[in-house]
């Protein structure tokens, strides 16, 4: 018995470290994104923030591997080169979502540019309205009618969120529409890279970790890409690091950790607690853009707000009964849905 209650308090605390660890950390993301896009004096380039994001991404699942494999640097290597070009044909496999998920990050800048944090963490939900649908279309998944209320409600709250900002008279908001493009966007690669993924590692033997490396390295290799392409001149005048503050450093560290945080949320809680603690950090990044960005949130937009953490919450929610091994193997699935 004793050991019983040692694993269950293991668990509970466990579970809580990585709740709070997730809240802040998809609190603190939008917030500190939105905060280095319109500040004052020299900017930096987002190209470079998510180059340098796939490497620390990288690093901190090579760190996992190592450990979880307790093994001498010799050991890990083989390991590694085992693991990682084995199979080419599944490795190559990861190259679109990680070309996908590459872009997807640029886009995220852009839309802080052009929308309040606040608005941003309500609109960029439709990424679960985007990923149940291609869910359907890809991997023939049945969606329960609770579900597909909670996506009308969604839908439904987001547009109201929409049209607020696009009948606002406050300066910058001819650029909500940009905004809103950009978000919506990020929403289709999002659900689309995530998907796709999770049909990769439903018929691979490689643990989670070993695909993220893999997809680590191709984004690196994209983003690199798209970081010469598009920055490559100011990069060469001005050096990689031009305008980095503490703010975009944390930024960087923190757009790599949001998928290993999830992951870390839905193997030691569930999903209906990582539903509610992203609803709780939408409401949180509002409050705090109220005195921190000069926020003023109108009675639609709290509607739609509304409208929307309730869905997320709805489409979180497992049925009585239904409680068998099959939610255990649907984690995987929205391990990489960020």
């Amino acid at each position: 018995m004793a050991v019983k209650e040692t694993k269950s308090a293991d668990d509970r605390t466990k579970r809580l470290v990585s709740l709070v660890v997730l809240f802040i950390q998809s609190t603190s993301m939008v917030l500190f994104m939105r905060s280095t896009r319109t500040s004052d004096g020299p900017m930096y380039r987002p190209s470079t923030a998510v180059f340098c994001s796939e490497i620390v991404k990288v690093i901190v699942c090579l760190c996992v591997c190592f450990v979880q494999k307790e093994s001498n640097f010799t050991g890990f290597r083989k390991y590694l080169q085992r693991e990682l070009f084995d199979d080419p044909s599944g490795a190559a496999k990861i190259a679109v979502p990680s070309l996908i998920y590459a872009f997807q990050n640029n886009i995220l800048f852009i839309a802080l540019s052009h929308l309040e944090a606040a608005t941003f963490q309500v609109m960029y939900q439709l990424k679960i309205l985007t990923t149940a649908i291609l869910s359907v279309v890809m991997l023939q998944r049945k969606l329960t009618p609770l579900k597909w209320v909670a996506l009308l409600i969604l839908m439904s709250g987001v547009s109201i969120v929409q049209l607020q900002i696009g009948s606002s008279k406050a300066e910058g908001a001819s650029n909500s529409y940009v905004g809103f493009i950009a978000v919506l966007i990020a929403s289709l690669s999002s659900g689309f890279a995530g998907v796709y993924f999770e049909k990769i590692l439903k018929g691979s033997a490689p643990s989670i970790w070993i695909r993220n490396i893999q997809l680590g390295l191709f984004g690196v290799l994209f983003a690199g890409i798209m970081m010469v392409f598009n920055d490559g001149a100011g990069i060469w005048k001005d050096g990689m690091f031009y305008g980095y503050t503490w703010q975009v450093y944390w930024v960087v560290i923190n757009n790599a950790l949001g998928g290993l945080v999830v992951a870390m949320v839905v193997k030691y809680a569930n999903s209906i607690v990582k539903g509610f603690a992203l609803s709780i950090s939408i409401v949180l990044s509002s409050i705090i853009s109220m005195f921190s960005q000069g926020f003023r949130p109108t009675f639609m937009f709290g509607l739609g707000a509304v409208m929307v953490l309730s869905a997320s919450m709805l489409y979180s929610i497992t049925p009585k009964g239904k409680k068998t091994t099959k939610p255990q193997q649907q984690s995987p699935k929205r391990v990489h849905l960020v």
